[in-house]
């Protein structure tokens, strides 16, 4: 596994996030991110609207999308279909599968290796995603399939 992923490319409106006592709002248009190939409507986390152990965006795969494998590390991962269709390839070598479509909850423990595919080439995959990290984008790696030997253990590659 290689270094983290810090390819994002965010774009915020300040003027469209409120902080209130105790309470804040992103509205419409407050922001935009991408990363790994998938396009984010900015939401909940610790740069803001200071949340401590929480984030939350909308994440959009265009297409025929595909989500480069990567590992979430040391947080866990909830997401939220609300349009089209998603395989999701997981576990060491990336040798399961699951399909999901608008309307299912998908849970994604820390650790585990996984790669998102948009079953479509003509609809967007658009998932409410939330994350028991405050941090966005550093602490999620890249994950090698071809790094795992058939047993699940590391074949040594980097």
């Amino acid at each position: 596994m290689a270094g983290h992923y810090t390819d994002s490319i965010l774009e915020l409106n300040p003027q469209l996030i409120e902080q209130h006592e105790g309470i804040s709002c992103l509205r419409q248009g407050a922001g935009t991110d991408h990363w790994n190939g998938l396009n984010y409507q900015v939401g909940i986390n610790r740069s803001t609207v200071g949340a401590q152990e929480l984030s939350m965006n909308v994440a959009t795969v265009p297409p025929s999308g595909v989500a480069a494998a990567h590992i979430h590390v040391g947080f866990e991962v909830g997401l939220f279909i609300l349009q089209g269709r998603v395989l999701h390839r997981y576990g060491p070598g990336l040798r399961h599968e699951l399909t999901n479509a608008a309307g299912d909850f998908i849970f994604i423990e820390a650790g585990v290796p996984h790669e998102v595919y948009n079953l479509s080439d003509s609809e967007p995959i658009v998932a409410v995603v939330a994350r028991s990290s405050a941090n966005q984008w550093d602490e999620i790696i890249p994950y090698d399939a071809a790094s795992e030997s058939g047993d699940g253990s590391t074949t040594g590659a980097a």
